[in-house]
């Protein structure tokens, strides 16, 4: 089973999770959190918990967007579930000085390996982290960095609706 945990606002109907979702219900589920708009961490990482309690972890691939994806890693990091795999897309770094206030609880950053296959994809000119941070990211969780160019934050904004090469990642976890 593969779970979509979204960032910030939630993904919209042209976001690539949302698109994913569409085209294969059966294998889909989403994380919905309480306030999109304000997230808190330990909010956020007590719904994953409770959303998640009764699915067989080890079948589970987590696929995250923005603050959702330091969402997966404080969630690892308080219940300390191992998982098939994890997709950790355009990682938000929550410990920029001049990172959003409204954003709560997401710091600091795990930096320990993750024990469970991750590919984290970012992008040359996202607007929220730099590339040596999610270069940083992918180095201190273990993972396998994919870095697109020109990406902006990989949503639809920058161009990602409908993305298909995401599918491709997803596979490489499975």
């Amino acid at each position: 089973m593969k779970v979509n945990i979204p960032g910030l606002h939630n993904s919209d109907e042209n976001h690539w999770q949302t698109l994913l979702e569409k085209t294969h219900p059966e294998d889909f589920i989403r994380i919905n959190q309480e306030n999109w708009d304000q997230p808190e961490c330990n909010a956020w990482i007590n719904k994953i918990e409770r959303d998640l309690l009764t699915k067989n972890h080890l079948d589970l691939i987590l696929i995250g967007h923005s603050i959702g994806c330091i969402a997966i890693v404080k969630w690892v990091e308080k219940f300390g579930h191992a998982i098939k795999g994890a997709l950790l897309v355009a990682p938000s770094d929550s410990e920029n000085e001049n990172y959003p206030s409204y954003i709560k609880g997401f710091t600091p950053i795990p930096k320990s390996k993750l024990p469970f296959p991750t590919l984290v994809v970012g992008s040359t000119n996202d607007h929220v982290t730099t590339v040596e941070r999610t270069k940083e990211f992918a180095a201190n969780w273990g993972s396998k960095l994919i870095m697109l160019e020109d990406a902006g934050h990989i949503e639809p904004k920058s161009g990602f609706g409908p993305w298909p090469q995401v599918e491709v990642l997803i596979k490489e976890l499975e």
